[in-house]
């Protein structure tokens, strides 16, 4: 079939990835859209997502939840989108394209956004069952499902994609294997000592990583899946799914066989305006494109640029593509890796300036010229400062260039605000936003928030590296022009949730209610209050229970409606529509008596278990019918509440300490077990993990938590203000060689300090980059008492320590609580059809039988501590 083309002008788009929805956005923009009609053949079964963050599927993100196309956009500009339907042939001449559905589009410009496929290197055995590209959704989906009855997986490639599929694998529950031909891995975006940094950090998590060695061939078993593959070394990797994640070509071969101009290694070559260089009808734009400057540029950021440039240029007006900020910020495996301008220092004459830390996985190299001029650097393990470097890249920074790379608290962290940076700087690379045009959205577009001027801008809506600084900016920009900033803790309160927590504790208010009517804002108070507030309040009352005289509780009464999703049900809601049951194992140490009861209760409800990092063991599947009786028999064995579900104390790792490892100088096991038993329960702004190690080689990654302890042979360092989740941060020293009195003291106040004064949500080490003064500040107020409130701090955590209790224990003890636990009220014991369940794969069998090893016995727990 053929579509007629009409009076009205057609843009017909071949491929509709991010850049091909960015085109689109363009197009709208200009009003294109009213003026031409306008129709997109995509490949894939489902319109354009984010490919950038493809990894977050299989940490909980659904295919809608990556989906970066908003129908109700696609309709109201009369977009003819056709997914699963892709061009297949191009007719120059006739000015049409055929569809493989067979319909034939005539073009009055058509612009191909093909993309790029997956390199897969021409080795023996590269189509085998079990052998995949990482790519699409498509892909991971057919990953997962292979992976439930594989045990090991190996990734081809040691780039970006590379590690992400790793560490996509492990997540999977496979033993996973990286082969890089290269001598290191990210040979592109770091250095040598950048390398090296990650390869340690890669390494403790558990991946094998074989650099500087290719694949010879992929082995095949006598069914013709895969059963290993043989290295350009002459050694062989035992494996059964193989991942090539080996780089990416341009799909230029809808040009190729057109007659257009390709360049030399792919790439169909455009001109400064991404027309291609034979025909003016035709542009191309991303991955498939060579542009001017003679590159094929693979980031989201130069494809939306060109984007911008053709639709620009369809609508006549001046624009150019002359080349990209190719600078990166990822987190690979959990740990930030940036890498922006000059990376490599191949600028004649320039200077390194280099901070590494091998035991704390940091690596940190900036590259100056001889007069100063920051030129680009490579950032692995802490790359909080990236948007700030960046955007002074080309410039000559206020502070000497060591002060840039050095620890918080050691450099000159004021110089390097909002202020530092000139109006030309590229605050948002993605869609070069300069901080001018930041603040000319807040001075002259009346933008008072940062969702304001992301709309405004676009700034913060591509990677989101630069929100940050972005929020910072916005806030700098208002309060320089005298405009008063709202940091109340949402519409219903003019005041932060620090303020709100001390009229809680010296007014000892009990309800939410009584706290909005007296305190909220006047066009509040009466109201039902909001999702905002109704948790950040709940929390901040029950942490003050025993001090105020509350019940600490949360399901009790007006709290019960005052909690979070997960609290509701004391459980956590999982993708599926099933919950968790994650019992506290304090330090990871456990009996074999528990360790059977846990088994028998996985196999008699048919839950899905799993061994966590954080040294407990997971039950997932659970009907919210069946979290009564699951734990009915849990308690009586002994367990209570892990509080995987609230805002609160997780676990406190530790490694097996002196008692049994030869490098050990501290029992860690016993401080362990003493400090989570001790903050068990404590409710807090956000969620509290900590780790105990016996010696300095830092096994349990203490430095990687909100508060954590490493052993010396004078006693204990407490590092707090770490963070191993979405923004890594190593912990800061806060004081050392304690006692385990001391110990204890400082981190009953250092806990307390936090609660007092975070914002809500707000992790540790968030707040003690925000909190005015620092570490230095916290350092003077839980150890020097400068504020003269430690007394105070230390009386409100021997309080909860004394009221504590278990909060499952509770609940089966009241008839009443136990009521909400149904899936259906007039059918309590009908489970809900759309809860999907997940077999547990087959596990991993040892080579050699393991000798049994006795329990060492439970040391002495911390004074205010009790099983």
């Amino acid at each position: 079939m053929t579509a007629t083309p009409g009076p009205t002008p057609t843009i017909v788009l071949v491929g509709h990835g991010m850049v091909g929805q960015r085109f689109l956005e363009a197009l709208a923009e200009r009003g294109l859209t009213a003026t031409h009609r306008v129709v997109v053949l995509c490949e894939e079964p489902r319109p354009a997502y984010d490919r950038v963050h493809l990894t977050s599927y299989f940490s909980g993100k659904t295919p809608e939840d990556l989906s970066m196309t908003d129908m109700a956009f696609i309709e109201r500009h009369g977009i003819d989108l056709r997914v699963g339907d892709p061009a297949e042939a191009i007719d120059r001449e006739a000015r049409t394209v055929t569809a493989r559905s067979g319909l034939v589009v005539g073009y009055d410009v058509l612009v191909l956004a093909t993309g790029s496929h997956p390199f897969v290197p021409p080795v023996p055995g590269k189509d085998a069952e079990g052998c995949f590209v990482y790519r699409t959704i498509e892909d991971l989906l057919a990953i997962e499902e292979y992976a439930k009855g594989a045990t090991t997986g190996a990734v081809v490639g040691g780039g970006l994609l590379g590690l992400e599929a790793a560490g996509a694998l492990q997540g999977l529950g496979l033993m996973s294997h990286i082969v890089e031909f290269a001598p290191r891995l990210m040979p592109v975006q770091v250095d040598e000592g950048g390398g090296a940094a990650l390869l340690r950090t890669v390494e403790e998590m558990g991946l094998s990583v074989h650099t500087g060695v290719g694949t010879r061939e992929i082995v095949t078993g006598a069914d013709g899946a895969v059963t290993g593959m043989k290295l350009s070394d002459g050694s062989e990797l035992a494996t059964d799914l193989v991942v090539f994640s080996a780089g990416v070509r341009p799909r230029d071969q809808l040009a190729r066989a057109s007659g257009l101009p390709v360049g030399e290694r792919g790439g169909i070559s455009v001109d400064e305006q991404c027309r291609t260089v034979a025909d003016r009808r035709v542009f191309a734009i991303g991955e498939c494109a060579l542009a001017a400057d003679g590159r094929v540029y693979g980031l989201v950021a130069p494809g939306y640029e060109q984007a911008e440039t053709a639709a620009a240029a369809i609508a006549g007006d001046q624009a150019a593509f002359t080349g990209a900020d190719l600078s990166t910020k990822l987190k690979l495996l959990g740990v930030d890796v940036a890498s922006f301008g000059d990376a490599h220092g191949t600028s004649e004459g320039c200077l390194d300036v280099v901070y590494s830390d091998s035991r704390a996985g940091l690596y940190k190299k900036l590259v100056v010229g001889r007069d100063g001029t920051l030129l680009g650097g490579v950032l692995v393990g802490d790359a909080e400062a990236y948007g700030t470097l960046r955007a002074l890249t080309g410039t000559v920074p206020p502070v000497p260039p060591e002060a840039l790379v050095l620890p918080a608290g050691a450099g000159a962290p004021a110089a390097l605000g909002p202020s530092a940076l000139p109006d030309e700087a590229v605050i948002c690379s993605c869609h070069n936003v300069t901080k001018g045009a930041v603040r000319a959205a807040v001075t002259e577009h009346g933008c008072t928030t940062v969702p304001e001027v992301k709309t405004c801008t676009r700034a913060g809506t591509g990677c989101g590296s630069c929100v940050n600084v972005l929020g910072r900016l916005v806030t700098a920009e208002l309060e320089a022009g005298g405009v008063e900033v709202d940091k109340g803790l949402c519409g219903c309160f003019a005041l932060g949730r620090e303020e709100l927590y001390e009229i809680v504790l010296a007014l000892r208010v009990t309800s939410y209610r009584e706290l909005l009517d007296r305190y909220g804002r006047e066009d509040a108070r009466g109201g039902d209050g909001c999702e905002v507030c109704k948790p950040a309040v709940g929390s901040i009352i029950a942490s003050l229970a025993p001090a105020i005289g509350a019940s600490g509780y949360v399901l009790d009464g007006e709290q019960a409606a005052l909690q979070d999703t997960n609290d509701h049900f004391l459980a956590n809601l999982q993708r599926n529509g099933s919950y968790s049951v994650v019992p506290r194992i304090p330090g990871g140490e456990i009996t074999p008596e528990k360790l059977i009861v846990l088994g028998e209760i996985a196999r008699d409800f048919g839950l899905y278990t799993k061994i966590t990092g954080g040294q407990r063991i997971d039950m997932f599947g659970a009907r919210v019918e069946q979290l009564p009786p699951i734990w009915a028999r849990l308690v009586d064995a002994g367990f209570e509440s892990g509080h995987a579900y609230g805002k609160s104390l997780r676990t406190v790792k530790s490694c097996v300490g002196q008692t049994w490892c030869r490098y050990g100088v501290q029992d860690s096991v016993r401080m362990a077990i003493g400090l989570e038993l001790r903050y068990r329960g404590l409710r807090s702004p956000h969620k509290l993990k900590s780790a105990v190690s016996g010696c300095a080689r830092e096994c349990a990654e203490a430095r990687s938590k909100d508060f954590g302890v490493i052993a010396t042979s004078q006693g204990w360092n407490l590092y707090v203000g770490g963070n191993g989740g979405a923004s890594p941060r190593h912990a800061d020293l806060l004081a050392q060689d304690l006692s385990d009195a001391e110990l204890v003291r400082l981190i009953d106040r250092f806990l307390m300090f936090y609660i007092r004064t975070a914002d809500r949500l707000e992790r540790t080490s968030a707040w003690l980059e925000r909190i005015p003064g620092g570490l230095d500040h916290v350092r003077d107020v839980v150890v020097h008492d400068s504020l003269g409130i430690c007394e105070e701090l230390e009386s409100l955590m021997a309080a909860h320590v004394a009221h504590y209790r278990d909060e499952w224990a509770e609940t089966l003890d009241d008839p009443g609580k136990l009521a909400r636990f149904v899936s259906f009220v007039n059918a309590p014991n009908t489970p809900d059809p759309v809860v999907a369940f997940v077999p547990e794969r087959d596990q991993i069998k040892p080579a050699l039988p393991l000798p049994a090893v006795s329990p060492r016995p439970a040391g002495d727990l911390l004074e205010g501590s009790s099983r």
